[in-house]
């Protein structure tokens, strides 16, 4: 297991790298009813903003998915579902407010957080959960 953890970052590493390389800037994945089971089974550590257009609080925790991309690059990987457009992604979790954020942690949720949380809480989060920076 630790073995194919280690390939998975250094793969996803190299993404980055070929990204920054070719100019690309890293961005949070979209997620649709076509890619949602793909990117559970194929990242680890998943972080899932929930969000709709009209949604105040979702317009301002949205730079700070951006910036957590960013600084979580190669370890965590970030997403967002619009909860209009994907209705029954969003049922299946039950969500009933937005922003809701979702922890993945190996396809399976490991913590939600609801609401729009500043960068640190949302940051201390993601590194208790995920066990990162220990």
């Amino acid at each position: 297991m630790d073995e194919e953890l280690q390939r998975i970052r250094e793969k996803k590493l190299r993404e980055m790298e070929e990204r920054l390389h070719g100019g690309e800037i890293l961005t949070v994945h979209p997620v649709n009813a076509d890619n949602f089971r793909q990117m559970l089974a194929t990242n680890p550590f998943l972080v899932m903003d929930f969000w709709a257009e009209w949604c105040g609080p979702c317009r301002m925790v949205a730079p700070v998915i951006e910036e957590l991309s960013r600084e979580y690059a190669g370890q965590v990987t970030f997403a967002k579902c619009n909860t209009d457009e994907n209705p029954g992604i969003a049922g299946g979790f039950g969500i009933s407010a937005i922003p809701t954020i979702i922890l993945f942690e190996h396809g399976t949720v490991a913590d939600i957080v609801v609401g729009a949380y500043p960068k640190d809480a949302l940051k201390a989060r993601i590194n208790k959960v995920f066990h990162l920076n220990e």
